[in-house]
């Protein structure tokens, strides 16, 4: 067997693979470590056939469906999965061939309604159903206890106790366990009788993951995180550097209009010298009264650098073929020690 674990913040992925065939899966990739997919499959001289998220990720943004455009290969994930780009749905007992491999499917509802655990021969990929000394929880949308303490206790606990358990997070740098260290260590799983341990699910005090709202938006409906739109902007944009504009001010340049996106609270404060006021909220529908020549030299700036690069996108979307964004923001330039005018 070919296998590679990966590991972004707390979340897990895995590569899995048949060495004589040399096919691969991918399971819970995650956005940030898609080149390092890519290049571990390069690396093992795999193909990967199938790519697999154990359900709908509420705490980090699924790989799925840009790994299955680049590599025109299946998202596999439960036919219950509210996410438009799964293109090959399952249900419990089917089975994924990897080459000579076999990929059991156990639908494990609790932490979501659409989770599955993948068995493969001695081990077992168990998303977020079993975590290692502990289980997912169950407070997040179609997320219910009942149906985890039956997944758990009925399901995955059943297998061979020296089965390897490989869960979709861990934020304790630890690789694996087992299924029999998990059942005599793992202190959620004592609570044996159903009663007890729905209870102590529905009383469990946990903050809210950090990008609920946008991962799930992103995971269920295959929309792009902000992250993914500034990064495809960046590609479309050129920046100037700070020392750049400061030169061009001081030479008294007149051949470069610089708009500043931010709020007029925050422009009277203080802006860079000569800079034009454009609200981003206004930027469409002012653009052609307030630059009336298309070809004239543009340089979009903000606070922070983020959404000046958005709107030097739009800009160049919109015709103004010479725009770029001022690398790091009115920040940047203010801590460089750099004029601003109120």
């Amino acid at each position: 067997m070919i296998f590679e674990s990966f590991a972004a913040g707390g979340c897990k992925s895995y590569l899995i693979g048949c060495e004589p065939t040399r096919a691969a899966a991918l399971i819970d990739p995650e956005l940030s470590l898609i080149d390092h997919y890519l290049g571990a499959a390069s690396q093992h001289g795999v193909h990967i056939r199938y790519i697999v998220d154990t359900h709908t990720h509420a705490d980090h943004f699924s790989a799925s469906r840009e790994l299955a455009k680049a590599l025109n290969a299946p998202v596999v994930m439960h036919r219950l999965s509210p996410a438009p780009h799964a293109s090959l749905r399952v249900d419990d007992g089917d089975m994924l061939i990897v080459g000579q491999l076999r990929l059991q499917v156990l639908h494990t509802p609790g932490h979501t309604r659409d989770s599955i655990c993948l068995v493969a021969g001695d081990r077992v990929f168990t998303g977020d159903t079993l975590l290692i000394g502990g289980t997912g929880r169950t407070d997040l949308p179609t997320g219910d206890p009942h149906a985890l303490y039956e997944s758990l206790f009925d399901k995955v606990l059943k297998l061979p106790p020296e089965t390897l358990v490989f869960p979709a997070h861990d934020y304790k740098n630890r690789t694996s366990s087992t299924i029999g260290a998990e059942i005599a260590d793992n202190p959620r799983l004592q609570k044996t009788e159903r009663a007890a341990f729905v209870a102590m699910m529905e009383q469990l005090d946990l903050a809210a993951p950090t990008h609920l709202t946008e991962a799930l938006r992103t995971n269920m409906n295959g929309g792009k995180t902000v992250a993914q739109l500034l990064a495809e902007a960046s590609a479309r944009v050129p920046f100037m550097s700070l020392a750049a504009l400061h030169e061009r001010i001081g030479a008294n340049s007149r051949d470069l209009v610089i708009l500043d996106l931010r709020e007029s609270e925050a422009f009277r404060a203080g802006h860079i010298p000569g800079a034009k006021h454009l609200p981003r909220g206004q930027l469409e529908l002012r653009v052609n009264g307030e630059l009336p020549d298309p070809t004239v030299r543009i340089l979009t700036c903000c606070e922070f650098g983020k959404i000046s690069t958005l709107a030097a996108a739009t800009l160049r979307e919109l015709g103004y073929s010479r725009v770029a964004a001022l690398d790091g923001g009115v920040k940047a330039w203010r801590e460089a020690g750099f004029e601003l005018e109120a």
